[in-house]
């Protein structure tokens, strides 16, 4: 019976699939046809793209300098749509960085936590995941063609010095470049030459941006001058093609204010002075950078690129002698930790001074402003400071009643590459979308 009812069914399902094959060609036929009519109807086709830049993707044949990247044609339409980096999560990334602490020479000893005897390395496994789009790996040769016959200049405090050595130290790895001038205590001045490229990368130190007298021994306050910029730095303005400018550590010392000749008032300066903080006077100090860029370069033929990193928070959790002032080894997951309090209004001033210049410089049309927000990738990255290790093996002769520690700038390698990262994409954007 079972078999009987097998038989049936197969010469059924024969019979059915018989008479449906002819069916189906005949119903597809028509649709097949109706296909080819539409076509060939003129329809208007969307407009062909053809990005012209002035400045041309150029190989270089160096022996130093590793193959263009191909990827960066291929990459090119991802930039027409805006893409906010500072939202997002670390995560883990096996490759870890490009370079290590023995194949860069040009970072401060300070910052080099691995030589310095830090016994752990899981900080250099991780990765900033941008939630609205991907962050591509630092491609330095794509970043030296782009930078070609420029002058690059980064412009304010130690973190901005931090993040041309974390840039300079990527390059290296593609092309070495020769430092052609130092100058200040520590090198606040420097300079550093892409021979293949033409290219140049500088170092101001100027804390304020402003004009400025640092604290000293004999005077405990530092001395800004709110309505003029620092002429250190601002004398080569006319030189420069791109400058990078990173300040506010400096803003939360004791300090007195000068602005038209007189004195406004000052920060816990000790003296008779009206007490007025410090967010009202870095609003000032940057508001008179990027108005005198405008000044200085608005009428020039050349045109001029502006970038604001902007605040990054500090870490310590204990005091700065102790040996466990910043102790996390991990990131802070996101929702963690939120941008708040002082690094909020810290960021606030800096990313609305950006906008206002935004707005006066559109009228030259040859400068061009942009915000690096930062300031939560950083505030996610407890474990990327030196620490105690911002000097060789502390622990060497056991733990210590004092050790210094450095929980304000970062490792290198470390987590202020992506800063470079996220630059590097900047200024893809800006040669795609000629001013």
């Amino acid at each position: 019976m079972k078999m009987g009812t097998s038989i049936f069914l197969k010469d059924k399902s024969n019979l059915f699939t018989k008479r449906l094959i002819p069916l189906t060609i005949c119903s597809l036929l028509p649709i097949t046809m109706l296909l080819l009519y539409f076509y060939h109807l003129p329809f208007s086709q969307a407009p062909k793209i053809e990005i012209t830049n002035s400045k041309p993707i150029i190989n270089i044949t160096s022996h130093s300098a590793s193959p263009p990247s191909s990827s960066y044609s291929e990459k090119k339409k991802g930039h027409q749509n805006q893409c906010d980096y500072s939202k997002g999560d670390w995560v883990k990334d096996t490759r870890g960085p490009l370079y290590n602490d023995t194949t860069c020479g040009m970072m401060k000893e300070g910052r080099n936590c691995m030589t310095h005897g830090r016994p752990d390395s899981d900080y250099l496994y991780w990765r900033w995941k941008p939630n609205e789009c991907k962050l591509p790996r630092f491609e330095p040769n794509t970043f030296l063609q782009l930078s070609k016959n420029k002058h690059i200049a980064f412009v304010g405090d130690s973190l901005a010095r931090n993040q041309l050595e974390s840039l300079l130290c990527m390059l290296a790895t593609t092309s070495i470049p020769k430092l052609v001038y130092q100058n200040g205590k520590d090198n606040q001045f420097s300079r550093w030459y892409f021979s293949s490229y033409n290219s140049t990368i500088s170092l101001y130190w100027s804390p304020f941006l402003v004009q400025g007298i640092e604290k000293s021994n004999t005077s405990p306050n530092n001395e800004l001058y709110l309505n003029h910029v620092d002429e250190k730095w601002a004398k080569d303005m006319n030189q420069m093609d791109m400058i990078v400018l990173s300040i506010g550590h400096w803003f939360l010392l004791p300090a007195i204010y000068h602005e038209g000749g007189t004195i406004l008032g000052c920060h816990y300066c000790g003296l008779n002075y009206t007490e007025i903080g410090f967010y009202d006077v870095l609003r000032k100090a940057l508001r008179t950078t990027l108005n005198s860029i405008i000044d200085r370069r608005g009428n020039k033929g050349n045109e001029i690129n502006v970038i604001v990193t902007t605040f990054t928070p500090h870490h310590f959790e204990g005091a700065w002698d102790k040996a466990g002032a910043c102790p996390k080894t991990k990131p802070y997951r996101n929702g963690e930790k939120k941008v708040e309090g002082m690094d909020g209004e810290m960021r606030k001033i800096e990313i609305e001074e950006v906008v206002a210049a935004k707005a006066k410089g559109n009228e030259f049309g040859r400068l061009r402003f942009e915000v690096l927000d930062v300031t939560k990738l950083a505030l996610l990255r407890p474990d990327g400071h030196p620490g105690p290790y911002m000097n060789p093996f502390p622990f060497f002769n056991g733990v210590q009643e004092h050790v210094q520690n450095d929980c304000v700038h970062w490792c290198l390698p470390g987590p202020i590459d992506t800063w470079n990262e996220i630059f590097l994409e900047i200024i893809k954007k800006w040669e795609e979308q000629p001013s």
